[in-house]
């Protein structure tokens, strides 16, 4: 019979990514069943609740780690090594970082990110506030940034806090209503700061990766992302063709939404113009809103540094289509992008030891990438929750990157997708690209005779073995007729092993793209019969 330990530490804070991180840690440890280690929000309290865990009173700034399992002794043990963890992650605080993003000189509302140096020199001082850092770091030659991962409804105060002290401010959280997102945005305008966010998961700043980051070789490039996989996905093209990528300066995946209107992208694109180490910019968003796409492309279009746009949408470009016009543009050779084939039939048409399909990347700098329409095999436009068959053959996106699933779904034109990185599927749980429960549950669910489509991307603040629980599950669906295909995005320099992670998922049965538009093409062409 199953046993629980629930305790709270009061007043103990980590940001939410951190304690993903350290329940996904508890859940592997030796005789833990169920493992939740998060603030107590009443959106944490209520996870916990569902879980059938009992709780004391408590307030969101004290700490729940709350664990299930057959044996007490194994619990204590499994306790106490949080506990160890837990120590170790508030000495790291109070003692400072170790260096910090590199700068970005020059003006356009953006100006430079120095090493803020840490707060372990005045006697441990750790600050509690955004203002009270912000203070204590006013002596230091360089400013800084300041970084929000706190839950949702809490990230409009400590960003605004950023922003009233001179900050950029980069917000991880989620969940931040659209109508706080515009006050922020405009409140930086008059501050001459720019906000990246809310739910800007992806930021590099001079080199520097912020969030979920690849290892990108230095280079020319400066992108502006209102989208994170998907500048991950063209970041790290550019880096396989042996291109650096400077900056990405994620705004958030609504800044070219009617609502927001933009507002960061063009301070953005501003900054980056007047970065002269940025020779080419590449402006990557989720399909936007047709007005504010036209005013961003204006603004571009003004601007001394070319720029390369990839705003996805029905008769637009893909990624690797933008991707391939930034290689163009700078006078850089387009590679052959890899591929691994999957065994058996499945894998002959994704086969051809890593060759470009012909039609890839026709775009021209300066402009929207193009790129051919899907095959007519694979059933033509159905919608975005659309299922089309063809000999009995079913597509299934199941992604954890909502830019790639959206240009999937667009380049395919069939299928039905689902981003399981949406708000919807993140509330109270970690990201599919730290946590893949939700996904490797779909898989399982795929019938055998259609077709999954997965991408798994990795990177520093990603799964770090994400091969090591997909790979079996790819396996299972393989051995039940399913075939599984996937795009893997990451660099030669990611921790988890580009190479490595690829040959598992191959071995495993899967045919395996690092083009997102190629493996959707794939994947609509086994849909369609082409086994």
């Amino acid at each position: 019979m199953s046993v629980d330990l629930v305790r709270m530490r009061a007043g103990a804070y980590h940001d939410s990514v951190t304690l993903m991180r350290v329940s996904r840690t508890a859940a592997d440890l030796p005789g833990v069943e169920v493992a939740l280690v998060a603030m107590a929000t009443g959106l944490n309290r209520g996870v916990a609740a569902d879980l059938g865990f009992g709780l004391p009173e408590a307030g969101p700034g004290d700490l729940l780690v709350a664990l299930r399992g057959e044996d007490p002794a194994a619990l204590e043990t499994a306790a106490a090594e949080l506990d160890r963890l837990l120590a170790g992650l508030a000495s790291r605080t109070a003692g400072g970082g170790d260096g910090g993003p590199a700068g970005l000189d020059g003006p356009g509302g953006f100006g430079g990110f120095g090493d803020p140096g840490g707060f372990g020199g005045a006697a441990g001082f750790a600050p509690r506030t955004v203002g009270a850092a912000a203070r204590a770091l006013a002596a230091d030659p360089g400013p800084a940034l300041a970084l929000v991962s706190v839950p949702g409804p809490y990230a409009f105060t400590e960003a605004m806090d950023a922003i009233e002290a001179g900050l950029p401010v980069m917000i991880f959280s989620d969940n931040v209503p659209v109508e706080q997102e515009v006050l922020l945005k405009r409140r930086a305008a008059e501050r001459d700061v720019l906000v990246m966010g809310p739910d800007c998961g992806t930021a590099v700043i001079g080199g520097t990766g912020l969030g979920f980051a690849n290892v990108l070789r230095p280079g020319p490039v400066g992108m502006v992302a209102a989208s994170g996989t998907g500048a991950q996905q063209v970041a790290c093209l550019l880096d396989l063709a042996g291109v650096g990528v400077r900056h990405v300066l994620g705004v958030g995946g609504r800044d070219l939404s009617a609502e927001v209107g933009g507002l960061s992208t063009l301070r953005a694109l501003a900054a980056l113009d007047a970065d002269p180490a940025t020779e080419l910019i590449v402006l990557v968003s989720k399909p936007p809103a047709p007005e504010v796409a036209r005013t961003v492309r204006d603004a571009a279009a003004g601007l001394a540094t070319p720029v390369v746009s990839a705003l996805l949408g029905p008769g637009s470009g893909d990624l690797t289509a933008a991707a391939e016009s930034a290689l163009r543009a700078l006078g850089a050779p387009v590679p052959a992008w890899p591929s691994w084939p999957a065994p058996g039939p499945a894998g002959r048409k994704a086969g051809d030891g890593g060759a470009r399909e012909p039609g890839d990347g026709t775009g021209e700098p300066g402009g929207a990438a193009t790129a051919p329409p899907a095959t007519a095999e694979a059933g033509g436009p159905t919608g975005s929750g659309g299922t089309a068959r063809r000999n009995g053959a079913a597509l299934h996106g199941l992604y954890a990157g909502g830019t790639l699933c959206a240009e999937a779904r667009l380049v395919a034109g069939t299928g039905r997708f689902t981003d399981f990185g949406d708000d919807a599927y993140t509330r109270g749980r970690a990201h599919p690209m730290i946590d893949p429960t939700l996904r490797l549950e779909a898989l399982a669910g795929v019938p055998g005779g259609d077709v999954a489509l997965l991408d798994v991307v990795l990177g520093h603040g990603a799964d770090p073995d994400p091969a090591r629980r997909l790979a079996p599950a790819v396996a299972a669906a393989v051995a039940r007729g399913t075939a599984v295909v996937v795009t893997l995005v990451g660099t030669e320099g990611d921790p988890q092993g580009l190479g490595g992670q690829a040959e598992a998922l191959r071995a495993a049965g899967a045919a395996v793209f690092a083009s997102n538009a190629r493996a959707a093409r794939h994947a609509a062409a086994l849909a369609a019969g082409a086994r």
